[in-house]
């Protein structure tokens, strides 16, 4: 990387090029964006933003938001993608632009069965995952979510609050609590402490490939892991952390505060 920079998008040829991005990273044809160039100029002309991270010239992230209830000084992420290691780079820039705005929160979705984006938003940024949603788009024709159930888990971040220290290690002792579900891999898939403060769930290692290689394995995670999940919020608990070797911790609200 030679020279990175980010900046708000406000002409026809950076929207274009924003939506190209996202369809190479959605596998979908240029002419079928997760975002039409006409979208995103209507977003930043209503007063939501499209950020775009350059390397020199080319284009290496990109990110939109938009507003929330007035009342509720929040910012909803829409899209956001980058290349390998330049994510927090196109977050703290939404971040700023947001406290720039007066917003004191942001919210966003993603795949609960992708651990990565599991960890870079509860470890490096330090938000939390506050709501389960089952099938949220529906059936999706891209080469990244094809097949599968859309299951998303909502999450939020305070904007106010200093980021997590990357390396911390997650509250509990998973190894010593009860196993309550098997993954279809056939170890254990979630655990519950005897205290009742801390669920743990597993996921695949790459549910992407999973998906390409094996769809119908895919869908019995996918099944599996919202089990977990939908009882465990529906318990009070919200997730929190995300292991390096696959687990999310979910913790109770009252513990979490």
């Amino acid at each position: 990387m030679t020279s990175l920079s980010i900046r708000t998008v406000h002409e026809p040829a950076g929207f274009t090029a924003v939506a190209d991005y996202f369809s190479d990273v959605w596998q979908t044809p240029r002419s079928a964006p997760p975002l039409l160039p006409e979208t995103l100029h209507s977003i930043a002309h209503a007063g939501g933003a499209v950020h775009a991270a350059y390397d020199g010239t080319r284009l290496v992230g990109a990110s939109v938001a938009v507003f929330g209830p007035p009342a509720s000084k929040e910012t909803y992420s829409m899209l956001t993608a980058a290349d390998r290691g330049l994510g927090s780079y196109v977050k703290f820039a939404q971040r700023d632009w947001a406290l720039e705005q007066g917003a004191r929160t942001m919210r966003w979705t993603f795949d609960p069965l992708v651990g990565r984006n599991a960890r870079f938003n509860f470890v490096k940024l330090g938000a939390a995952g506050t709501e389960y949603l089952v099938d949220f788009y529906g059936p999706m024709a891209d080469g990244v979510n094809d097949g599968d159930e859309t299951d998303r888990l909502s999450v939020t971040w305070d904007l106010i609050e200093p980021e997590r220290d990357e390396d911390a290690g997650g509250p509990g002792d998973r190894e010593a609590a009860p196993p309550t579900h098997a993954a279809p891999d056939g170890g254990p898939l979630a655990r519950r402490d005897l205290s009742d403060r801390y669920v743990w769930c597993r996921v695949p290692d790459d549910i992407v490939a999973l998906r390409a290689t094996d769809p119908e394995l895919a869908l019995r995670w996918r099944r599996a892991v919202r089990e977990v999940f939908t009882k465990a919020f529906a318990d009070g608990f919200v997730a929190t952390g995300m292991s390096r070797d696959g687990w999310y911790t979910l913790t109770r609200r009252e513990a979490a505060s």
